[in-house]
């Protein structure tokens, strides 16, 4: 029974490790097509994701049969908990990703405003915790985790600045309210991206650890 657990862990994290790979790979081409003005890469990303939601599918089925066949307890429960927690993590990612590329359509699509709003910086943030986080889960380092949750205000807060500066613009180009909407709803979607990366590291923690940090002071 010992050997066949190991095996079904075994694969559980290769096919946790390749979802977290397709999931990095479309966020990053998500990133790139509106940040191109791409149409093409971005309808790929919408394609893509489709695979990803199947992949999520398979983790999700191979974690109840682990937990159905083999009644794991201890370190072994935790992994299958955590996966099947940062599973649904991953996926979400991908989808946020998917809209994003469909944002990026129709701003390609729409007039521009005068004054071009930058992006690159939130863009950048999210998927450097994203990578981060992913990294902190294929080398099982709950100090690496812990950064992803206190670089996670900075997305934020860069939220926070972009969304006063579309009001700004919303203010001053009225004509152009859908465009300046619809990248609203992107900086929204960026930092959900933030948020569920923050969600993994905590996974990750308590993978390791035993310790569930939610609502609590990474400084705690």
């Amino acid at each position: 029974m010992a050997k066949h657990l190991e095996k079904e862990l075994d694969r559980l994290k290769k096919l946790i490790y390749a979802l977290s790979a397709h999931v990095a790979e479309n966020l990053e081409l998500a990133v790139k097509s509106l940040q191109d003005n791409d149409v093409e890469q971005a309808e790929q990303v919408i394609a893509l994701d489709l695979a990803i939601d199947d992949m999520e599918i398979e983790v999700e089925e191979e974690c109840l049969k682990a937990l159905a066949l083999y009644q794991p307890v201890a370190i072994d429960l935790r992994f299958i908990v955590a996966v099947m927690k940062l599973n649904n993590d991953l996926e979400r990612i991908g989808d946020l990703a998917a809209d994003i590329a469909k944002n990026g359509i129709a701003i390609n699509a729409a007039p521009k405003p005068k004054v071009p709003l930058d992006l690159n910086q939130m863009c950048y943030l999210a998927k450097a915790i994203v990578h981060k986080s992913l990294d902190a889960l294929v080398n099982i380092d709950p100090y690496l985790a812990r950064e992803v949750i206190k670089d996670d205000e900075a997305i934020d807060n860069l939220k926070a600045e972009m969304k006063a500066e579309i009001v700004a613009a919303l203010q001053r180009e009225p004509e152009h309210a859908e465009t300046l909407m619809t990248l609203l709803a992107v900086t929204h979607r960026l930092e959900r991206i933030g948020d569920h990366a923050t969600n993994i590291a905590e996974d990750v923690i308590y993978m390791v650890e035993a310790d569930i940090v939610r609502h609590q002071s990474i400084d705690s």
